[in-house]
């Protein structure tokens, strides 16, 4: 009976592409928010950060890249592995920014101080080993 229903569950849910699909969709779409809030309100705030610790400003338009043109191609699956591995690089550089000393810190509600910016960089570091699958905008070779 249980085996019965496991190779049932089983069966029904063996869609690896469509998986890759909402990893891709989930990732590049909840990434992008923050991109277009950059976008749209100015990356004034990094450029600030990054002064302050002796870098030069302008470095803050990458963000735009690791935070707007990374989820754009990953949502289409275009050149999916070198837009997530620049995804999970601006995740190290955001946690560098912002203070190393959170990874041993809780927030008040008891999530782990660095959460998101882990679940970004884990996120993008699977997508770069998986590939963007059948469900993608670009032609085999340049997914």
């Amino acid at each position: 009976m249980v085996k019965s229903l496991l190779n049932s569950v089983n069966k029904m849910l063996a869609h690896e592409d469509f998986g890759r699909l909402l990893l891709r969709l989930t990732v590049g779409g909840l990434m992008l928010f923050h991109g277009l809030h950059k976008l749209i309100g100015g990356i004034d705030g990094i450029a600030g950060m990054l002064v302050a610790k002796g870098l030069p400003g302008f470095i803050a338009y990458g963000v735009l890249i690791g935070e707007v043109v990374c989820p754009a191609l990953i949502i289409l699956g275009i050149l999916l592995r070198p837009a997530a591995l620049v995804l999970a690089f601006t995740m190290v550089v955001a946690w560098l920014m912002v203070d190393v000393s959170a990874t041993f810190e809780l927030e008040k509600t008891g999530a782990w101080a660095i959460e998101s910016l882990v679940y970004f960089f884990v996120a993008a570091l699977a997508l770069a080993f998986l590939c963007a699958g059948r469900y993608s905008v670009a032609p085999a070779e340049w997914r």
